[in-house]
């Protein structure tokens, strides 16, 4: 049996009155503090879930963040996955800890540090740090009698497929995504042909995040530190499918602009920091290098391919103000526009 480190609170937050909620949380894990000097941030860059810091006048970096689980996204998500692989990485050194589990949510430490943006993620400093601690993290090799060493990609991309909508049944909401999308037949086509295609390129299986976008990493610039977030994703997967995801969100999520994927040779001087780290070598080949830049520009079309999938089971389900529909078109979009020329690197 595995040992619950945190206690679970039996609250349920109200989407709609998330400080109220909050304060219930925090009464509960930290009793000394005085709910009427209670200070609260919502924070409102996730287009998953809501996120509100709690914290005492004078003790800013006590803070506690209190997630609320989006609408639906136990269709998405195994919540218990996600606090398994949190107190992995927590005890690895790698993340924040959890204060406590309630219906819907999680408390859990608040980290210093500035997300990354399309501008900070391009500088070397910066990725240096992301590449070396991807690396590490993959070495990781967290045994659990629950958790698959098979890649997840699959049967992930297979259920987000079989549930993402078909139709809508809002006429106007329907109308744009005939506009938008293409056929369900032929994406089913498309993600066979990748399957085939891209299991046969021999990428190592680790213990990756799957979801390193920009927001998902924390730079504290003073420590010259970054600290990965947001585990809901992180399963055992594919080397080259989680680098090429890192790379895709080089783009951004609000209006996602993929002329800043990054260029052969940021990519090149990123991959050898990883591999140096991930082989733990001071010398790593230009072959070993090349080899992984192919199998990741490669893999970079599943992604654009998987995340276009979950933006239209958002779009159906989720009450956050985001346009899904549009960013499972951009997704897509950018999936077709490369295929030729990524299916053919060599």
């Amino acid at each position: 049996m595995e040992r619950f480190m945190e206690p679970h609170l039996d609250i349920t937050i109200d989407d709609n009155d998330i400080i109220k909620g909050a304060t219930d949380v925090v009464k509960s894990i930290r009793p000394s503090w005085s709910v009427d000097k209670l200070q609260f941030k919502l924070f409102t860059n996730g287009i998953t879930n809501k996120l509100v810091g709690v914290w005492c006048p004078g003790h800013y970096n006590d803070m506690v963040l209190v997630r609320v689980y989006g609408h639906k996204t136990d269709l998405l998500i195994d919540r218990r996955d996600e606090t398994r692989n949190i107190r992995i990485l927590n005890k690895a050194g790698y993340t924040h800890s959890i204060y406590a589990t309630f219906n819907n949510g999680l408390a859990y430490q608040f980290i210093e540090g500035d997300t990354l943006t399309t501008e900070t993620i391009r500088q070397p400093e910066v990725y240096w740090l992301v590449a070396k601690r991807m690396a590490q993290m993959h070495r990781l090799t967290p045994n659990h009698p629950e958790m698959s060493k098979s890649p997840v990609i699959w049967n992930k991309t297979e259920k987000f497929m079989q549930i993402m909508p078909k139709k809508f049944s809002d006429p106007i909401k329907q109308a744009k995504f005939e506009k938008l999308i293409r056929p369900y037949s032929e994406l089913e086509e498309e993600y066979f042909m990748l399957k085939e295609k891209l299991s046969k390129l021999d990428s190592p299986v680790v213990y990756a995040h799957n979801d390193l976008l920009l927001g998902n990493v924390l730079y504290n610039k003073k420590e010259n530190s970054v600290t990965f977030i947001d585990f809901e994703y992180t399963a055992y997967n594919y080397q080259a499918y989680d680098i090429a995801n890192h790379f895709a969100e080089f783009a951004g999520v609000d209006g996602p602009d993929y002329t800043l994927y990054p260029e052969e040779t940021l990519q090149r001087a990123w991959l050898r920091i990883y591999l140096q780290a991930y082989n733990k070598a001071s010398n790593v080949s230009e072959d070993e290098v090349t080899k992984l830049y192919i199998q990741v520009n490669k893999f970079v079309l599943l992604t654009h391919f998987f995340w276009g999938c979950w933006s239209l089971i958002q779009s159906q389900h989720s009450f956050i103000d985001f346009d899904f529909l549009t960013y499972a078109f951009r997704r897509f979009e950018e999936y077709f526009k490369q295929r030729e020329k990524c299916l053919e690197i060599d």
